[in-house]
């Protein structure tokens, strides 16, 4: 039997929270019928949506009618940025990112790179920040979209959104940014962020798997990305789900209560990173100011992530070498390596992301187990051998 169990990555997805749970059930075995349907049961769906698009809208701030569901944050994300690319190719094809965004929107632009698109890629700094002063020098005349994620996935960094916002908005040119780890995380008034476009996730916030959205400004041209009946204003076609639909308004209107227990989590996370200074070779990624409150990313050199990661769960302990979404691969972090560590460094790099279940006993059992397993793990590296 493990000691302990520490689930340290929220960043990867969370738990459906009972009160999100609650709020949904209904809608799986007494109010289940068709949004589009005329009858009782249907119109009690259809209602059920209104009034989750009007809350989050309320929450977000910004119109009812601005907010379109998905199936997915990375749904949400191919929409904005193919939608806006293929609606405003009369204008141009080029669009500016960053190089260290999520694989929804890196690989969305790789996609558009086919069809003949031209993306540039802003190189973050080595705490992986970026000014909105390289976004604005980088917008051409024939520039269409700017993407950059509000928060990082794997090192927590927050960019200057409202800012590139407003610059985007100066030169004429439609703003997207990619929210899923900010939402629920940090305060967001979209109608003061200044953005025409902004996904988010449910499984990020204690919401079910399954169900994102997407801010669209009213006015924005946007294509659409699935085509089909006339669900979410003839904007994205399918049967609404609408028990997701419900959980996500809930779990959204939870977080928002939740918003001041951020300064615990922040404090646990410094008690993590001071603590994690105390082991040799290893190294904090991101900035320690302009980060979200529960993200912790280190690179431990001399070792592999990987195994690090199977001997912490051997212990109890959930973390990630990265994002969820690319787990299953050997190459090392894109993310780190944008930061400029090497390689073979960045191979070592592990995220714990702490959570409102997370408590100060959490981080301290970590710890205790954390510097004897990095300890034990150089201890078979033949690299580590020769500089002691």
């Amino acid at each position: 039997m493990m000691d302990k169990f520490v689930y340290a990555d929220n960043a990867a997805t969370t738990s459906v929270s009972p009160l999100v749970l609650e709020a949904m059930m209904p809608f799986f075995n007494e109010m289940y019928g068709n949004p589009s349907s005329l009858y009782s049961i249907g119109r009690e769906a259809s209602e059920a949506i209104s009034k989750a698009r009007e809350k989050i809208a309320a929450l977000l701030g910004c119109k009812a009618r601005e907010i379109y569901f998905t199936a997915s944050g990375s749904e949400a994300d191919n929409w904005a940025i193919k939608g806006a690319a293929h609606a405003n190719i009369k204008k141009g094809k080029h669009i500016i990112t960053t190089n260290f965004e999520h694989h929804a929107v890196s690989n969305t632009m790789k996609s558009l790179e086919k069809e003949g698109y031209e993306v540039t890629y802003l190189k973050v700094s080595s705490e992986g920040l970026l000014s909105s002063a390289d976004v604005e020098a980088a917008i051409r005349n024939d520039t269409i979209l700017i993407c950059a994620m509000y928060a990082n996935n794997e090192i927590g960094t927050i960019l200057p959104i409202k800012e590139i916002a407003a610059a985007a908005k100066k030169h004429g040119v439609i703003c997207f940014t990619d929210a899923v780890q900010a939402v629920g995380s940090i305060p967001i008034n979209i109608a003061d962020l200044g953005v025409d476009m902004l996904a988010f996730s449910g499984h990020k916030i204690h919401a079910p798997k399954g169900i994102g959205a997407l801010y669209i400004k009213s006015g924005t041209r946007v294509q659409n990305l699935i085509d089909g009946g006339g669900q979410e204003s003839g904007r994205r076609g399918g049967t609404e789900n609408t028990a997701y639909i419900v959980g996500l308004a809930k779990a959204l209107e939870l977080a928002a209560e939740r918003l001041p227990d951020m300064e615990r989590i922040k404090n646990l996370r410094n008690r993590l990173i001071e603590g994690i200074k105390k082991i040799p070779y290893a190294t904090i990624n991101g900035s320690l100011d302009k980060r979200l409150p529960g993200n912790v990313n280190v690179t431990f050199d001399y070792i592999e992530g990987e195994s690090l990661l199977l001997w912490l769960d051997m212990n109890g302990i959930c973390a990630s070498t990265g994002s969820a979404c690319s787990s299953s691969s050997l190459e090392p972090s894109h993310v780190i390596l944008a930061l400029g560590v090497d390689s073979e460094k960045a191979h070592g790099s592990i995220r714990f992301t702490l959570g409102h279940d997370n408590t100060e006993a959490d981080v301290d059992y970590i710890l205790e187990k954390l510097g004897p397993i990095v300890e034990k793990l150089r201890a078979m590296s033949p690299l580590y051998e020769r500089i002691m």
